[in-house]
């Protein structure tokens, strides 16, 4: 019987520029509050709500992470079931 491979599934996503976005993402929202209602935060309320999108954001980006294994998980059972079905002849 033949060993195994070990094979590397390169990371799709940047989670440094994904970070970077992030921050300017949050501070953009915040923004875009104070200036959709003619307001200037206080600081600490600034600090609260820019650390609050950010927390949002990154809970998202988990979800994605979840899911894109999910699907390469999927996708491996796929290809074993194909190679299987084609060598097998079924």
């Amino acid at each position: 019987m033949s060993e195994l491979k070990a094979i590397s599934i390169k990371r799709s996503i940047d989670f440094d520029i994904v970070g970077e976005n992030i921050l300017d993402i949050a501070d953009f929202a915040v923004e875009k509050y104070e200036f959709r209602y003619e307001t200037t935060l206080a600081p600490e309320v600034r600090e609260a709500a820019t650390t609050a999108v950010r927390e949002a954001l990154w809970a998202r980006v988990d979800e994605l992470r979840l899911k894109r294994n999910q699907i390469l998980a999927g996708m491996f059972d796929l290809a074993d079931e194909t190679a299987k079905r084609v060598v097998e002849g079924g």
